[in-house]
């Protein structure tokens, strides 16, 4: 069966890395057309370049900051040169940034991921709403985080942001009641991508013990869950999806393998 995505547009934020990067690959697959944006704008070229390899119609790149507002607005004025329509709002922009006790935080990191992750969603949804509105069965997909769900030391911020995301994601689903738009948050456990590199500044070998003997998710896996739940048919809404890895049982128990 064909997919429903060939020839949709499909906006995803955050892409020049990560789950955003990959996808942007997997959707691209499907033959959707790519609306991609982060701050990275040579790593943005890169993706746009290989989605094209991969089938997209259409990858057309732009800067994007989602924690300053004229950023999301210029960025969806940017996209309305190339489509009257959206289908698919992918908000991937976010991660961690340290992991210090609320006793130690500090306020320049706790700002960064307020911004990104819950200030972000917000500015991105509404400067996008307008071009979903008047399309039943597009999606809206926001990437939250087993955090949101569960607490551990050194998270307070960064769970606090993703529960937001959470409750932000149910709430659109309440105000969009009745538009056909489908809303969902995609929640990843352990997962291996740069986010441990950006929470810990840089520090390669600090960001590499979290995932020691584990079989850790990957991008890859995390894109193919978007493709299928905006892949679904137009009634269809996934509302949730909490997604782990088979080694992790829960934010403090993980099945790490012992080397040989």
């Amino acid at each position: 069966m064909a997919s429903r995505l060939t020839g949709k547009w499909v906006l995803i934020t955050g892409a020049s890395s990560g789950f955003g990067a990959a996808a942007a690959l997997a959707f691209a697959a499907e033959g959707a057309k790519l609306l991609i944006g982060a701050r990275r704008v040579d790593r943005l070229e890169s993706v746009a370049a290989e989605a094209l390899k991969r089938g997209a119609p259409a990858a057309y790149f732009q800067v994007l900051d989602v924690s300053k507002t004229a950023s999301a607005n210029s960025f969806i004025d940017w996209a309305r040169t190339k489509t009257n329509q959206l289908d698919v709002l992918i908000n991937n922009a976010g991660g961690a940034m340290g992991i210090d006790l609320v006793a130690d935080g500090k306020d320049e990191d706790w700002e960064t991921m307020l911004q990104t992750n819950v200030l972000g969603v917000l500015r991105m949804t509404r400067a996008a709403l307008p071009l979903m509105i008047n399309n039943p069965g597009g999606s809206i997909i926001n990437i939250g985080s087993f955090a949101a769900r569960t607490a551990y030391e050194g998270g307070a911020a960064y769970c606090a942001a993703k529960a937001g995301e959470l409750q932000i994601t149910r709430v659109l689903r309440l105000e969009l009641s009745g538009t056909g738009l489908r809303v969902s948050s995609i929640d990843p456990g352990l997962a291996e991508t740069e986010f441990s590199l950006v929470r810990f500044k840089g520090d390669v070998a600090r960001a590499k013990k979290p995932y020691e003997g584990t079989e850790p998710l990957t991008a890859e896996d995390i894109a193919e869950v978007l493709v299928w739940v905006a892949n679904r048919p137009p009634h269809v809404n996934i509302d949730e999806m909490l997604i782990k890895p088979t080694d992790q049982a829960a934010i403090h128990k993980v099945h790490r393998r012992k080397k040989i």
